[in-house]
């Protein structure tokens, strides 16, 4: 029989930061997430313009299920509220539904009772289209731009309203994509200036979903484009994966990875099951915020943010999302008095979860089982690389006694992550091409690079610093040859 080695073993137990409510703080609940069956109503026309969506997943792997399960509920979502398929561009690599790993064929959940959550979802851009490139061209509505896909853009006029929605891993300033570059937070922005000084919109409203995701705006995201955002965790911590295998509420056990993100999870449900004539973008900001804080816990939980015009959050809901005509008669929309803790993980720390629960169910006969074994070990093993080979270059650079503090420091409330972005990419560049590629695990280190550029370290001395700490570095498994470069 095939054994996880004892020390392995240890090490993936304290990366899989889980944290466990007490039993007291489980009540209330509400586990049936509403799919109502209704068609919508031409609630649009009561709206002034025309509703545009763009739902985007930034990964693949049936590892991070969540994020393309949580993208597929929203278009459910939306869809139920009137929005016509022609305005919601989808960005998804749609590996999950045909997953040899999936226990339900062309089916996705998102909830452990959920629905399908998959069928009739468009499949704009998906596999190698699901780029920072083709989504920059969706939404500034540019066509010639686009490369592959259904061609679909945001054609918005100057009297629509366009709501964004993103779910993936992040790191401080970026954002993941299935396809490297990842999306940088200074690209971004830019885009959002150019659709704005195209006067192609009325309003925007974005929500995004990742760890770090705060580091996106903090600084940089001005108040005047008639964009509001929120975001999922703060500019220095983690958002999380929920309903998970083995925890509570727990996936069904024929699942062996987490169906969704807590913030995520968090909007939707709540959409789901109100009357959004009535109720405002404040509102469910509000509710978001204290249920992603693990109800004002922050055990497996993280700090809801918003940016940009927070004048926009008087509106009501439906003008971005529509409305659901069976939610007609709801008049509560008040917060709920009773509250339930959910078990949790850390992003980043869901495909070793994932991984592990396969590894546990395979049989043990199974050469299938040895490999998933062996790609757990790699997996940890480049972590580590990755951990060691960031300290060891603070350290090379700033002194041993300074090093880490310099890599680690957090600016204050309202500074930009970095002051030269073009330099972070280029830091970036280095590293890798030294010690290997960043993964989404290896994006939590961004805020080291900036904080070497902030700190005006030269090309020259960062690269004598990766050879030095990297010079004997040879993985072909995680060279940015093979994986593309994170910038």
């Amino acid at each position: 029989m095939a054994r996880f080695p004892a020390s392995g073993f240890l090490l993936l137990l304290s990366l899989l930061c889980m944290q466990t409510p007490s039993r007291s703080a489980r009540v209330g609940w509400e586990s049936v997430i509403r799919m109502p069956t209704e068609e919508a109503s031409s609630a649009g026309e009561e709206v002034a313009g025309t509703r545009w969506a763009v739902l985007v997943a930034g990964s693949s792997g049936y590892g991070n299920y969540r994020h393309q399960a949580d993208v597929c509920h929203a278009y459910q979502v939306l869809k139920k509220g009137g929005l016509k398929e022609e305005n919601i561009v989808v960005l998804m690599y749609d590996d999950l539904a045909r997953n040899p790993l999936n226990p339900r064929p062309g089916i996705i959940i998102n909830h452990p009772k959920g629905q399908d959550v998959y069928a009739g979802v468009p499949k704009d851009y998906t596999g190698k289209e699901v780029t920072s490139e083709n989504l920059y061209a969706v939404l500034l509505g540019n066509r010639s731009a686009v490369n592959g896909g259904s061609g679909k853009v945001v054609d918005s006029k100057p009297n629509d309203r366009i709501f964004i929605y993103y779910s993936d891993h992040g790191g401080p300033g970026v954002l993941g994509m299935p396809n490297l570059p990842y999306l940088y937070a200074d690209d971004f922005i830019s885009m959002l200036q150019k659709k704005h000084e195209s006067n192609s919109y009325k309003e925007m409203v974005i929500y995004v979903e990742a760890c770090e995701s705060g580091s996106i705006f903090e600084g940089i995201m001005p108040e005047d484009l008639n964009v509001y955002v929120t975001t999922a965790s703060n500019a220095e911590e983690s958002s999380w994966g929920t309903y998970c295998p083995g925890m509570f509420p727990s996936a069904p056990p024929e699942y062996f990875t987490c169906l969704g993100d807590l913030y995520s999870v968090a909007w939707m449900e709540d959409s789901e099951s109100h009357n959004l004539k009535l109720e405002t973008i404040e509102k469910q900001y509000q509710m978001v915020k204290q249920r992603t804080s693990n109800y004002n816990t922050y055990a497996g939980g993280s700090h809801v943010m918003e940016y940009g015009t927070k004048s926009i959050k008087s509106e009501k809901l439906y003008l971005y999302q529509g409305f659901d005509p069976s939610n007609a008669n709801v008049t509560d929309n008040n917060l709920p008095e009773t509250t339930t803790a959910h078990r949790v993980i850390n992003q980043r720390d869901a495909d070793l979860l994932f991984m592990w629960k396969l590894y546990e169910q395979l049989d043990d006969s199974s050469k299938n089982k040895m490999e998933v074994l062996k790609e757990i070990q790699e997996t940890i093993n480049h972590r580590l690389h990755l951990d060691g080979s960031i300290d060891f270059i603070g350290k090379l650079i700033f002194g041993s006694a300074k090093g880490p503090s310099i890599l680690g420091d957090v600016r204050s409330s309202g500074q930009p992550l970095v002051d030269d972005w073009d330099c972070l990419k280029s830091m970036v560049r280095i590293f890798e091409s030294h010690c290997g590629s960043l993964t989404q695990y290896g994006m939590k280190h961004m805020r080291s690079f900036a904080n070497i550029c902030n700190s005006n370290v030269s090309m020259k001395g960062m690269e004598a610093a990766c050879v030095g700490a990297c010079g004997g570095y040879n993985s072909a498994k995680w060279s940015p040859l093979s994986h593309g470069y994170s910038a």
